[in-house]
């Protein structure tokens, strides 16, 4: 791969191209790898495909404004993203404990990016050159628009416009909006006069307040008061949508920060060009010497083929980033991108995804959204699917046919998470049958989370009785072609809502169904998002019902102990868990036990005397197989 099919990342490439001065900096938390599954990778394309002249400047020290410099001063503005996921979470782990790895940089080496990303690198590109516009973007800049609660920290934070001292921060996805700013900066307009571009927040005097919109309670009302920012929560989420969404503002202070409504989002035609670019599909040469980019290795042969998901879980962000509405890539664009990937030296034969947020969706869940938007408050799919769902897989079905049948391609695997209540709900069983026929690579993985009621009402996700359904059909369908292939469920210990008692509901029901996970994830509490809300306030946001949330690190412990009750390295806490739930009948011998009582202890007092018929010991797995 030669140097020339990047952009330059050094003043003397930028030399090269015969450029005294960028247009733009575009400075970004990760390593430089130039394939459309990164952000930067999109946005530093599009502006190019536009002509303006960009320099990518890739983890830089951010102990002094040196590499700020060293492009000299850009012409119209520096543009700074943390990177493809938030800085803060590829830090640390849910307990707050430092991560080893860092999959966005050169051999997986942590620290090379700073805490917080988006603010640092900001206050440096202003401190370098005052005069230049800094715009922020990316993940962890759209996440934190608002005033949010901050998990590492435990506390409110001001929006990261105040926060960073950026002059536009724009959120979703990006190419429209950076667009529209790079070309109205290059006709001589102020950054202060572009408080019009939709899908972008900005920050005035609060004598400057728009009059239009709704406001929501502002930054000390929402850090003092937790049922005030249940109330902003709602508001902000409500608003996201780009056919009925308002003019947002909130009060910092004597600053009211005001978000747009969101920019449309890309057409068929307009998503074709961007992945249509000239992407080098790889990270830049100069990290060979350190082993490459790890981030790479899962999508460097997989397409992105939809944006958006209606399904909208209330633990996930892609809502209140990418949004709800559904828009594709027609079946030419994939195509080919297809073959550009068979044509690449290391193709193997495997394209490892065809996908999105969600890989099942191809078009918007019903009519009425297309001239009304998406129906504000409700959900597509939970805690049952509407009435309206129109649910057809031909068109994505054709799609994977024809990738599949080119010439070189081998296999094509699903590994975006397929939504099991949508594909129940297709009458025409043809892509559930193919699914398991052609596009499993010996697992499946899916994402029921929970199987209580109650939990998955707040997770937004449909009950348990969809995803016993869809196993029962998807192992059917396998033994009729005589295939050995399972399922593996993503579990989530700890989510707003689940109670002890929840967690051992959910234990019992993998020792029914012999699943045995080797990993389950605790709930992290991410900026922007229907469930970090309710952790925080203790709120659900649409009813202000309280919600029990568990907080202690050691009561979160009990209840992932809980879905791994098997592992011998569990079993104190699984004791203490049952005995702080009064189920002693689960301590014993008996078939629904989830461990063995010690010797010499009775259970009876409490709870009910264990069933004593016997331990058939079954082999359990971290799946299910049938």
């Amino acid at each position: 791969m030669t140097m020339n099919k990047f952009l330059p990342v050094t003043k003397k490439e930028m030399n090269q191209r015969g450029w005294q001065q960028p247009d733009f900096v575009y400075i970004t938390g990760d390593a430089y790898v130039d394939h459309p599954s990164f952000g930067a990778a999109i946005i530093t394309r599009v502006l190019e495909a536009k002509g303006f002249k960009v320099a990518v400047l890739s983890q830089p020290d951010w102990h002094s404004t040196a590499d700020f410099v060293k492009f000299g001063k850009p012409r119209l503005a520096f543009l700074i993203t943390s990177g493809n996921i938030d800085s803060m979470v590829a830090h640390y782990t849910v307990a707050k404990k430092k991560r080893s790895q860092d999959a966005y940089t050169a051999g997986g080496v942590i620290g090379k990016r700073p805490d917080r990303a988006v603010a640092v690198y900001s206050k440096l590109a202003k401190s370098a050159f005052p005069d230049v516009p800094v715009v922020i973007g990316g993940l962890e800049a759209s996440l934190r628009r608002f005033a949010h609660y901050d998990y590492w920290d435990d506390c409110v934070k001001e929006s990261i416009l105040l926060e960073s001292g950026a002059n536009l921060l724009i959120f979703g996805m990006g190419e429209n909006q950076i667009i529209e700013m790079a070309q109205r900066l290059d006709n001589g307009e102020k950054i202060s006069e572009l408080h019009d571009i939709k899908g972008t927040s900005y920050a005035v005097d609060v004598r400057e307040t728009p009059y239009v919109g709704v406001e929501c309670p502002s930054f000390d009302n929402v850090k003092n008061s937790k049922t005030e920012y249940a109330k902003a929560s709602r508001i902000q989420q409500d608003e996201q949508d780009h056919i009925r969404g308002r003019v947002i503002k909130q009060k910092h202070g004597k600053m009211m920060v005001v978000q747009n409504p969101p920019m449309p989002p890309l057409t068929t035609e307009e998503l074709d060009w961007v992945y249509s670019l000239d992407y080098a599909r790889a990270y830049h040469p100069m990290y060979e010497k350190e082993g490459g980019v790890p981030g790479i290795q899962e999508v460097e042969f997989s397409i992105t083929h939809n944006r958006g998901c209606f399904g909208a879980c209330n633990f996930c962000s892609i809502a209140f980033h990418q949004g709800r509405f559904v828009t594709t890539r027609s079946k030419e664009s994939i195509i080919e991108e297809a073959k550009k990937l068979t044509e690449m030296p290391n193709f193997k034969g495997y394209i490892h995804d065809i996908g999105g947020p969600t890989a099942n969706f191809r078009k918007p869940s019903c009519e009425f959204q297309k001239e009304h938007g998406l129906c504000k408050g409700k959900k597509c799919l939970a805690p049952e699917p509407c009435k309206n769902l129109e649910a057809d897989h031909s068109e994505y079905l054709d799609i994977l046919r024809s990738v599949r049948s080119l010439p070189k391609v081998k296999k094509v695997f699903i590994r975006s998470g397929i939504r099991y209540d949508y594909l129940l709900e297709d009458r025409d069983e043809t892509f559930f049958r193919e699914l398991v026929s052609h596009h499993v690579s010996g697992q499946l993985k899916v994402a029921p989370e929970h199987c209580s009621a109650a939990v998955l009402d707040k997770m937004g996700k449909p009950h348990i009785e969809a995803y016993i359904e869809f196993s029962k059909r998807y192992f059917k369908y396998t033994g009729e072609i005589n295939k050995e292939q399972y399922l593996v469920p993503y579990l989530m210990s700890s989510h707003p809502g689940s109670t002890l008692d929840d967690a051992i509901e959910l234990a019992l029901f993998l020792k029914k169904k012999h699943i045995r996970p080797e990993q389950v994830q605790d709930f992290y509490p991410t900026p922007g998002t229907i469930s970090t809300t309710m952790y925080y306030t203790g709120l659900d946001p649409y009813t202000m019902q309280e919600v029990y949330c568990a907080k202690n690190p050691h009561d979160k412990a009990l209840q992932r102990a809980l879905l791994q009750y098997f592992n011998p390295k569990n079993k104190s806490l699984v004791e203490e868990a049952l005995k702080k739930a009064k189920r002693f009948d689960l301590i014993g011998n008996g078939e629904k036990c989830l461990i063995n009582a010690p010797q010499n202890n009775n259970y009876r007092s409490g709870g009910k005397k264990p069933e004593n018929r016997g331990n058939k010991k079954k082999k359990g797995k971290r799946y299910e197989k049938r």
